[in-house]
């Protein structure tokens, strides 16, 4: 009769527990994606006033909330089957912050088409304006893309660069914010569209936001630590009126 060492055994446990959390990484990476290209078609739908195609944007963000809760039931298997501990134990447990995350970005750019949907019927909204926000959202787009990769190479260095450009899109989005002031000011009767327009911008502002959380994830997956400075200002604050 064959028997296994124990040691064996051992190495087949430790690959198989190896394979769960690399599968695991692979499928958040994914789902990652998924929201991104969310927010790349909620952007063009917006910018082209797409009514069909806002709808479409908010039907499929179900597909981001099944993957979510797929990933976390494999997460939840791998607590309960490998028990980990250190390091093991952090790979196992931040995925439920980062599908967290991804999730609210899908839900953010479900938002932007929902106003997408009402702003669709306005003929002329300021250009600027529409530009100004198209930029922001190139900007949040990028952030994304590179914290998914920064995760799924567990790169610290690349983690922290976009922790730290923040800022970039708050700047972006106070801009956004005094130039649909001065455009209410100047004419009443677009007041209402210019609100809808700050719910799309304020949307983007706090897609930068989830992909920073991100980062500080991936910063606490990497060093077991929390990050040590001061966050960039986030979107909890509205910009200052002079």
């Amino acid at each position: 009769m064959r028997t296994i060492s124990v040691l064996g055994m051992s190495d087949h446990i430790v690959k198989s527990f190896s394979d769960d959390l690399h599968q695991l990484a692979t499928d958040i990476t994914r789902m990652g994606g998924l929201a991104e290209r969310q927010v790349g078609e909620a952007l063009d739908v917006f910018m082209r006033r797409n009514a069909a195609g806002a709808r479409a944007v908010i039907e499929r963000d179900t597909d981001i909330d099944n993957m979510q809760k797929e990933i976390e039931r494999q997460a939840i298997r791998i607590l309960v089957l490998r028990q980990p501990v250190a390091q093991d134990m952090r790979q196992a447990v931040t995925p439920f912050k980062i599908v967290n995350a991804i999730e609210r970005i899908g839900d953010l750019a479900k938002n932007i088409a929902k106003r997408t949907l009402v702003l669709a019927e306005e003929s002329a909204l300021d250009a600027e304006l529409l530009e100004a926000i198209a930029e922001m959202g190139k900007l949040v787009r990028q952030r994304i893309c590179d914290i998914l990769d920064a995760y799924a190479t567990l790169d610290l260095e690349a983690a922290t660069r976009v922790w730290m450009k923040d800022e970039d899109i708050d700047e972006q989005f106070d801009a956004v914010f005094h130039k649909l002031l001065s455009v209410m000011r100047d004419q009443p009767e677009a007041v209402e569209a210019c609100a809808h327009l700050l719910f799309v911008a304020k949307n983007l502002e706090r897609i930068g936001d989830h992909a920073t959380n991100i980062a500080e994830i991936v910063h606490f997956l990497v060093t077991g630590e929390e990050m040590g400075t001061h966050r960039p200002r986030g979107g909890s604050e509205w910009p200052t009126v002079s």
